[in-house]
């Protein structure tokens, strides 16, 4: 077996963060495991047309890392090349086995270490595991009666196909969420029909994007200027958790007549204004920001099927919808989302007492400040359970991961230690918080049903706060709260 000090699993923003804060804290003993043939995690592999950051690009970035962006909105190939970038100025690279699929980690109680098993290569050995395999980033597709049936082209948006052209043809998008609300207005003109299949409508605001001009691209590459810009950006958009939490009045007094105005703007149709129009409070589910959807909906070329309409099943040659509707098809676009909730990490992860995290989850997903497990020691968490951010950018959230990891590592190293563990009582009292700070929040009271909930009806995709409470939280670490062995 090959040893390291640190495994960091996965290649995008949170393995990037990881290993450059290795490295700022003079620890090179490090690999990245990066499943794909390719480094860089999200912003590399969906590369579906439209595809482009709802967080404005300045703030959703490294903040040790400033980029001479060219709007406020950047565009996927931007965030790409953006991520190699970074890649390349910190040579990860060469700290990265690419190809590289974890199928088990389990911890070696008598070694104090882990061991990692691939497909396809022989295990490895690590003092710690940071997993950075995101929590957005395994596709899923429902098990529509009829699904494999079908003989033209199918995909999901994380997965598009570039070989196969879609102008002319007819397709379906299936999902109404960020993505496909990028999708549709980004092929709507080219192609001959488009059928978009909505389960449930989302609240969609203005999107405040614009291009930089020269000269004020020239003056963001002064770093007080840049961070003046950030910061502006930062507390902005941090007041949206007093509407997310404390004022539901301002909530929908602000943010959903906004909404509310936005839709009868740019749709005459009452119908179709009807079928777009959630019925749930702002903010329940995730924000869209858009300003050209609403004007593809309207395009003559384009249906939107409702969840009355919608999929009853799925043919050789295309889609059969609930009230009896035909709909011959060329491709098939899945739009539908991730296993993001009871799906945080992939592979089985077997701790102390061989036992595995998936059942010490089978409630719910759950983890000290995010992080931290306990029975599984050395293991930390990238965008855990309760990180996740609807305001604010989650690179934020991800450097104030590295605050305690970074800490929980100097404080192992003081105490010449070879394990760090939360201990169970310190954990169960910061779920319990998170958990009663959430009852507070619309995404559990804003009367709707999210990715942002795991099975049992527990929110554990968001962090129920400001963000800079999480990260006051992240520095202040509790030594108290933690085993060493």
């Amino acid at each position: 077996m090959r040893n390291y000090q640190v495994i960091i699993i996965g290649s995008g923003f949170g393995g990037q963060c990881a290993a450059i804060n290795l490295k700022k804290h003079g620890i090179e003993d490090f690999l990245i495991l990066e499943r794909r043939s390719f480094m860089g995690g999200t912003w590399c592999q969906n590369s579906y047309p439209g595809a482009a950051v709802d967080v404005q690009s300045p703030l959703y970035s490294i903040s040790s890392e400033p980029y001479d962006w060219s709007q406020m909105f950047v565009e996927q190939k931007e965030l790409e090349e953006y991520t190699n970038y970074v890649i390349d100025k910190h040579q990860l690279r060469s700290k990265t086995a690419l190809d590289s699929n974890v199928t088990k980690t389990q911890w070696n109680e008598e070694e104090h270490v882990w061991e990692i098993h691939t497909s396809g290569n022989d295990p490895y050995k690590a003092q710690f595991i940071i997993n950075a395999s995101g929590p957005l980033s395994t596709p899923v597709i429902p098990n529509f009666p009829g699904k494999d049936s079908f003989k033209g082209e199918s995909f999901h948006t994380n997965n598009w196909n570039h070989d196969f052209d879609y102008k002319g043809k007819r397709v379906a998008i299936i999902g109404s969420g960020a993505s496909a609300a990028q999708a549709i207005p980004a092929i709507a003109g080219d192609v001959s029909e488009l059928h978009v299949f909505q389960r449930t409508p989302h609240w969609v605001m203005p999107r405040p994007d614009r291009v930089f001009s020269k000269v004020e691209r020239k003056l963001l590459k002064n770093k007080r200027a840049y961070k003046s810009l950030r910061q502006a950006i930062y507390w902005g958009l941090e007041t949206r958790v007093v509407g997310f939490k404390y004022s539901d009045l301002m909530l929908k007094a602000m943010a959903q007549r906004k909404a509310e105005k936005h839709i009868r703007s740019q749709i005459a149709d009452p119908t179709l204004r009807a079928k777009v129009t959630p019925d749930y409070t702002i903010g329940c589910k995730r924000v869209i920001l858009s300003d050209t959807l609403y004007p593809a909906l309207c395009r003559d070329n384009v249906s939107l099927h409702s969840k009355e309409q919608g999929i009853k099943e799925i043919t050789d040659s295309g889609i059969i919808t609930q009230d009896g509707e035909e709909i011959e098809l060329d491709l098939i676009v899945y739009s539908t989302g991730y296993d993001a909730t009871d799906g945080v990490i992939s592979y089985p992860v077997i701790g102390k007492d061989k036992r595995e995290l998936s059942d010490f989850w089978d409630q719910f997903p759950r983890a000290y400040l995010g992080t931290c497990v306990p029975g599984f020691p050395n293991l930390f968490i990238v965008t855990g359970p309760n990180t996740g951010i609807g305001h604010t950018s989650a690179i934020f959230v991800i450097e104030a991961q590295m605050n305690y990891i970074v800490n929980s590592l100097n404080e192992l190293k003081k105490r010449n230690n070879r394990s760090i563990e939360v201990k169970a009582d310190a954990e169960q009292r910061y779920t319990t918080h998170i958990h009663q700070e959430m009852d507070k929040t619309v995404w559990k009271s804003g009367g709707c049903t999210s990715w942002y909930q795991s099975k049992s009806g527990h929110v554990i995709a968001m962090f129920p706060g400001f963000s800079f409470t999480y990260e006051r939280w992240t520095k202040n670490f509790r030594s108290a709260d933690h085993d060493f062995a």
